[in-house]
């Protein structure tokens, strides 16, 4: 059963100074789960969590992480600032992107990141740009089903990501023969698995063509990077990772493949964002409207604004209504926000407790692509982002926006003032 990091209390505690929706993380939980993965992967001594910006694009957090000794994946120009400024540079970051703007890719040489190619043409693109760096990784994807235990997880034939394999060889031999010295491979094949079997399989593909391309090409392959993929159990009662499984399973595949062919000093990245925060993050909620047609509605305060992901993936969130924890789920609710989208609903025919106006709710799991996927439609506004110290005390870590934030981009002097806050 999953349970709150807030209890009523401290919610209504919070509440009376930062009204609700808001996110809040819990730093504590964060800080142990960071060190139980370099416990799990503590074997391979160059190895190194870059946490995926994407997921959660805070400066609090980036500067936990950072002193839990994690780097960072950045995709834009804008994450690559925001990273910069919590005092990532170099080696902490990883430029993971697609489709790259020119700007993205100067700051990226800039810091000096590592920076992972995409496309076999973008060898082309940043040697033209600002020259090519001494070290490069390349994105590697398959093609077909990624199959594990006979099941699908994922689909790589139809992601846009990556080299083909034999674009990869031949990318190789080129930078190589431009002056590159050291590469690094790297791939991402599923999304959010739950098994301990994904990253060493994924880890043994990875090491099999590094040998590969060692091999073929005489490169010096420094690092595979794991990506993310590593993901969480949603939903309650589910089987859960063992990070701590996993870490062993791909230093199983590392002594039977990389250190015969001579390769044991190659080290390991990941780049996890689902898995580093979403159990750490909540959205808290009050319950403002009920309404009672052919289906019984519990209306939030919150909407698909301050969460995408029931919207737009149908995925499951549970709830727990503070103070009915232990409360019997004998009504069926269909758990809504106030956007003009039928859509716009936390839970479908899920058995809660009995709801009642000013109720407070917490769903669960928004620790990770959470606020970060938050949007404006209905001029809805983003919501507060807290952080629930380890001392128990609660910082806020960004305020909420207003309606002067929603107007400051309008071009139209003098039309928006009395809105607009000096």
């Amino acid at each position: 059963m999953k349970r709150p990091f807030i209890t009523k209390a401290q919610a209504e505690e919070i509440i009376a100074k930062y009204p609700t929706p808001f996110h809040i993380y819990d730093e504590k939980g964060i800080r142990e789960n960071a060190r139980k993965l370099y416990k799990a992967f503590s074997w391979n001594k160059g190895y190194r969590e870059f946490f995926a910006v994407k997921a959660t694009p805070n400066p609090y957090i980036l500067k936990i992480l950072k002193e839990e000794g994690c780097g960072v994946d950045c995709s834009s120009l804008t994450e690559l600032m925001l990273s910069e400024c919590c005092g990532f540079s170099g080696a902490d970051i990883m430029f993971s992107s697609n489709v790259t703007p020119e700007e993205d890719m100067k700051k990226a040489k800039e810091l000096g990141a590592f920076i992972n190619l995409d496309d076999i043409t973008h060898i082309e693109f940043l040697e033209k740009l600002c020259g090519l760096p001494e070290t490069l990784f390349c994105r590697f994807n398959p093609g077909g089903h990624f199959e594990l235990e006979t099941q699908i997880m994922d689909n790589p034939g139809e992601a846009k990501y990556g080299f083909t394999r034999d674009q990869l060889f031949e990318g190789f031999r080129i930078l190589k023969s431009k002056g590159v010295k050291h590469f690094g491979l790297h791939a991402f094949l599923a999304s959010n698995t739950v098994t301990n079997g994904y990253y060493p399989k994924l880890a043994r593909i990875l090491f099999e063509l590094a040998v590969e391309l060692k091999n073929e090409t005489g490169v010096d392959i420094k690092y595979i990077n794991l990506s993310g993929g590593v993901g969480v159990t949603y939903i309650p009662g589910k089987p859960e990772n063992d990070i701590m499984a996993i870490g062993e399973g791909v230093h199983k595949a590392f002594d039977e493949v990389l250190v015969p062919a001579g390769m044991g000093d190659v080290a390991i990245f990941t780049e996890l964002g689902r898995y580093m925060l979403a159990p750490y993050g909540h959205l808290v909620t009050k319950c403002i409207h009920q309404k009672h047609i052919y289906k019984e509605y519990i209306g939030c305060d919150a909407c698909a604004c301050n969460l995408m992901r029931p919207a737009m993936y149908g995925s499951y969130h549970h709830i727990t209504v503070l103070g009915k924890e232990d409360a019997p789920c004998d009504h069926k609710y269909d758990v809504t926000g106030g956007l003009c989208e039928n859509n716009d609903k936390f839970a479908i025919d899920r058995m809660l407790p009995e709801i009642d106006i000013g109720d407070i709710l917490v769903i669960h799991d928004t620790g990770a692509h959470g606020f970060a996927m938050g949007y404006n439609y209905n001029g809805k506004l983003r919501s507060a982002e807290l952080l629930l110290k380890e001392d128990g005390s609660v910082q806020l870590i960004r305020r909420a926006e207003t309606p002067s934030d929603y107007f400051r981009t309008f071009d139209f002097t003098g039309i928006l003032d009395k809105y607009i806050e000096k």
